[in-house]
Parts: C-alpha cells; structure tokens; sequence
C-alpha cells in the first residue's frame, strides 16, 4: 500500500508544470537576438525587480547597435542585417512593465520590431515580428511571431492594456528570418 501511494505522489509530481517551479530572472540580464546560425547580437540590457508575485523591468537599448533611419514618414532605429533590417516599435500605448513567470506579456510588447529589406526605400506594418517568451532553466525565450502592426495602428479602449490577440499572431518559419529567436540571459 505504501509503495502505491508513493507511486501516486511520483506521478502526481511529475505532472506538475515545470514552468511554475521557475522563477524569473532577478537583476541584470543581455537581451540577444539570435539568428538561424545561432549567432548572438547583444541589442539591449534588461532590469529585473522582483517585489512579492510580480517582478518590474526596465530595458537599456544599445543604442550603438541600432542606425536611425526615416521611413515612412517617421523614425525608427534599426538594426542592420546584409539582407534586412530590425526596426524597433516601441510600444505605444499603457504598459505596467510588470511580468510573472506565467506572464511575459509587457516584455513581448516592449521587444516588437518590423523587418525591411536592406534596399527597400520604406516600411511595411504587416512585416511586424512579435516575440512570444517564455521562461526555459531561467532565461526567457522568444520565439519569433508574424503580425500586421496595424492592429496597434488605433488606440485601444481605456483600460485595455492587452490588445494584441493570439489570433492577431502567426508563428514564423525560423528558417525564413533573419532573427527568428530572442534571449535574455
């Protein structure tokens, strides 16, 4: 009987989500965006703040790593590929900038880019790319996403602070992206 019961709890164990048993980073940590070949590009630097359930972040860019650039009637940095650029989108609307292991939704919204072509004279708002984290042995990753940034094009509704919907997200074929992951670590 005593084996049995052990037997229970070892199942019942086992079948607890390993990513409740993670905790988020705490303090400093490098935000790379990694392309296919599994070369790393140090982009930003991100601030942890654990307090209770929840834990703040801040996000440093590096701003040496990204090139300004006027396209389509305004301005966006760029980070600059041979073949394509990675042009941040700050998130421009109410954002807490709070994220639990379970909630990584804030730092998804504050990592969006849109790709161009290298040659390309302006910017295209469905070529948006949105990187869905989560938290793997202590470091978050994301997994890059298609998405039209004109979903972002109005205002949300007051006190909407999540607008971006899954159905607004098509997962992307890493082997089709300049950068199809990011990590911070």
């Amino acid at each position: 009987m005593i084996k049995c019961i052990g037997l229970i709890f070892a199942v019942l164990l086992a079948s607890v989500p390993f990513a409740m048993a993670q905790e988020l980073p705490a303090g400093q940590r490098m935000l790379y965006l990694v392309e296919a070949s599994g070369e790393r590009h140090h982009v930003a630097d991100v601030a942890f703040d654990p307090t209770g359930s929840d834990t703040s972040y801040s996000i440093t860019w590096r701003d040496e790593k990204f090139e300004e650039h006027f396209l389509s009637m305004r301005p966006f940095r760029c980070f600059e590929g041979s073949a394509k650029y990675w042009c941040r989108v700050p998130y421009p609307y109410d954002i807490k900038r709070v994220v639990t292991a379970d909630d990584l939704t804030d730092l998804e919204y504050d990592t969006m880019f849109i790709w161009k072509g290298a040659t390309e004279y302006g910017i295209n708002m469905w070529n948006g790319v949105y990187y869905q984290m989560t938290l793997e042995d202590g470091r978050l990753v994301g997994a890059l996403n298609e998405i039209d940034m004109d979903t972002l094009s109005a205002p949300p509704d007051e006190g909407v602070l999540r607008p971006i919907r899954d159905q607004d997200l098509e997962p992307g074929e890493p082997e089709s992206h300049w950068l199809p992951k990011l990590v911070i670590e």
